[in-house]
């Protein structure tokens, strides 16, 4: 098993496949977004308020980004609450462990000590300026207290568990809302959510997917791993390959086109044995000049633009069929090409792509 693959079985073990974002993520992400959150009302429905970076994130920059409302909704009370951001008092541990949402419509320096901090957003809901309250259901994001809040959100934002990701953007789609949430970069070809990236219904956010991402490792959960580490924070990270975001709202990042410099060349860029179409080996060499298919590895997507390319579909599997793949030489659906060697091969997953744009050949 290759060390990427081990990291990933690492992060698939841990309770729920559920481990934390770090705000310096969040940060990076989101600030290509701030024109959208102005009177807004954000819903984080994967989220602890007291251990959710999200719920950070947008308390404390709740007053900059002109948010109307911050919404937030968990399985289970704070593994913080009792301590030092105490919110149910004297309650005991099963209590604090029940499901509950917060509600933030006001960020302010309650504690007079010249800034804001979490202390405050706690402060505010001691006082009874902001809301917290007990769920009557289990806290899950599709019960139907939480599909209440959701249908009440302009924009969700959070990383839901890997596991229930199809279910997850289907449930969002549904209700018509706007999203920013993290996934695996698998799902730019699962069956469910690929149509959606090919229709313009979904796509990659502005941060790249390359190099994997330093995750938080929930207290308590021990992971043995090369990988692993303990940041300025004092929080264990594990770097899990392959996390992404995904959205449906539209930033200038997604319409940067990438400079193409390669013309093509036969020799250069085999054809397929079962489709017409040819095999380009990284985004970065796409010739400018070919207006035919291209097969690319869904690395390209860090660097998709509507302006630019058109998505014509997924070169494997049942996806495939649909773009017109026949069967290869061991009878699967899957693009193949024959190599220097004269062998069969099958490259690794490859999205279809046309240029919009292309230039014109050069007269040989």
């Amino acid at each position: 098993m290759v060390a990427g693959n081990r990291n990933l079985a690492k992060a698939k073990d841990i309770k729920n496949d559920e481990f934390y974002t770090q705000l310096s993520d969040i940060e990076d992400e989101l600030r290509h977004y701030r024109r959208h959150f102005r009177d807004k009302t954000v819903l984080c429905n994967c989220d602890d308020p007291f251990e959710s970076n999200f719920f950070k994130y947008f308390a404390l920059n709740f007053n900059r980004l002109g948010l109307k409302k911050l919404v937030a909704t968990c399985y289970s009370g704070s593994p913080i609450a009792g301590t030092q951001l105490s919110l149910f008092g004297d309650a005991t541990e099963e209590e604090r462990r029940t499901p509950y949402k917060a509600v933030v419509t006001s960020v302010h320096d309650a504690t007079g000590n010249g800034g804001i901090e979490m202390e405050d957003v706690a402060e505010l809901f001691r006082n009874g300026e902001n809301s917290i309250d007990r769920l009557d259901g289990n806290g899950s994001y599709d019960s139907a207290e939480c599909l209440e809040l959701l249908d009440e959100a302009d924009i969700v934002v959070t990383n839901p568990p890997f596991s229930l990701f199809r279910e997850y953007i289907t449930t969002l789609l549904e209700h018509g809302k706007k999203f920013i949430v993290m996934g695996n970069k698998n799902a730019l070809k699962y069956k469910e959510t690929f149509p959606l990236i090919r229709d313009g219904l979904l796509w990659p956010g502005a941060t790249t997917l390359n190099g994997g991402r330093w995750m938080i490792i929930p207290r308590g959960v021990e992971v043995k791993s090369t990988k692993s580490k303990v940041n300025e924070r004092g929080e264990t990270i594990l770097n899990v390959p392959g996390v992404m975001w995904f959205t449906n709202l539209d930033i200038k990042k997604r319409h940067e086109e990438i400079v193409l410099f390669r013309r093509y060349d036969p020799g250069r860029y085999p054809s397929y044995t079962n489709f017409d179409g040819i095999d380009v080996a990284k985004a970065t060499d796409i010739p400018c000049d070919y207006s035919g298919n291209m097969g690319v590895p869904i690395s390209f997507m860090d660097h998709f633009s509507p302006d630019q390319f058109e998505i014509v579909g997924l070169g494997e599997g049942d996806l495939a069929k649909e773009i017109g793949v026949q069967r290869n030489h061991r009878g699967r659906s899957d693009l193949e090409i024959v190599d220097e060697n004269g062998a069969f091969k099958r490259p690794y997953a490859r999205i279809v792509i046309r240029n919009l744009n292309p230039e014109q050949p050069k007269e040989l």
